[in-house]
């Protein structure tokens, strides 16, 4: 008990609010301080998502032109996705689809699957242990199909500026079913910018595509909004178990640095779009890469649940005010 203070939210804590107006009218966020610079937004209308990163008030994510947008306007047409596509800084990427359309196994498949846009069945947060902790349970449930279930935990430190995020997928069903997750994590500006230095230590980088491959020396390096920019995606391996990638800002003195087990989560992607107003690094760590379902199953990397069984992910990201390692 500090005697100094009225109440908790003088220096941290979490407050709940509701959205008024546009597309996202409606919709509930967490607006989450740890007392040490971090500010962040959790939105239990899509998943337990981050929508919003900050340190000491500088932004350090990317908001698409879409903004906020509910779960009803949600369209699970091939990518269509995309017109509610808030990115923010976490953007969940599953459970039953990540990445290209397809079909596979006679189910057609929309772009990143739906988790992102379905609301929690449940979220509460509380304080424990010298941390903020959000609880958010979603169902990825159907009748005659898969029955998924995330239960995602989100500690927030009240000691250092980072947060850790927990998902546990459980296979609720009565039948084995594919499963996949992409943390799609992305950094906007004034953090992204021609400056930026990015530290990924991986032992192998693989373009995407061909056209990923035109500038594959350059896949550290960042520029300028570009107007007709093309997406560029580069594929990166880990020698150890432990993954990493970073973007320290020089002009700032602040980046970020995420960590995972890259073992677990084998299927890291960086995902470069420097063009105008859409302007944002995706380091995105997962268990498949997003190239569609029906690929991942051809190449042997397509993960399953039996019935009743659970599978858990840790990813975990400090806010520094530092140089990164490797760099």
């Amino acid at each position: 008990m500090n005697p100094y203070i009225g109440h908790d939210s003088q220096l941290y804590g979490i407050e709940e609010h509701r959205l008024i107006g546009g597309k996202g009218d409606g919709m509930r966020l967490y607006e989450i301080r740890n007392g040490k610079g971090l500010e962040l937004t959790v939105s239990p209308d899509r998943c337990g998502d981050i929508t919003r990163l900050r340190l000491k008030g500088m932004n350090l994510s990317y908001l698409s032109p879409c903004g906020y947008v509910a779960p009803a306007y949600y369209d699970n047409v091939g990518t269509n996705w995309l017109n509610s596509f808030t990115a923010g800084f976490l953007t969940t990427c599953g459970l039953q689809a990540v990445g290209s359309p397809c079909e596979d196994a006679g189910k057609q498949l929309p772009l990143h699957g739906s988790i992102a846009n379905t609301p929690c069945e449940h979220a509460y947060f509380y304080e424990e242990d010298g941390a903020l902790i959000v609880r958010a349970v979603t169902k990825d449930e159907v009748i005659f199909g898969p029955k998924l279930l995330l239960d995602r935990t989100i500690r927030i430190s009240l000691e250092k500026n980072s947060v850790e995020i927990c998902d546990t997928i459980e296979n609720r069903g009565d039948q084995t079913e594919p499963f996949e997750i992409l943390y799609h994590m992305n950094m906007g500006y004034p953090l992204l910018d021609e400056d930026s230095v990015i530290t990924i230590p991986s032992a192998e980088v693989t373009p995407r595509d061909a056209h990923a491959a035109e500038d594959l020396g350059n896949w550290m390096h960042m520029q300028k909004p570009t107007p007709g920019y093309q997406e560029r995606c580069y594929y990166h391996r880990f020698a150890d178990q432990t993954g990493r990638a970073a973007i320290f800002q020089p002009k700032l003195g602040m980046g970020i640095e995420i960590t995972f087990d890259a073992k677990e989560l084998g299927g890291f992607v960086e995902w470069k779009m420097m063009g105008v107003r859409d302007y944002v690094l995706g380091l995105e760590c997962g268990n498949c890469y997003p190239d569609g379902r029906d690929v991942m199953r051809r190449m042997g990397m397509l993960k399953f649940l039996a019935p009743g069984e659970r599978k858990t992910y840790t990813v975990n990201v400090e806010c520094v005010e530092r140089q990164p390692r490797d760099a």
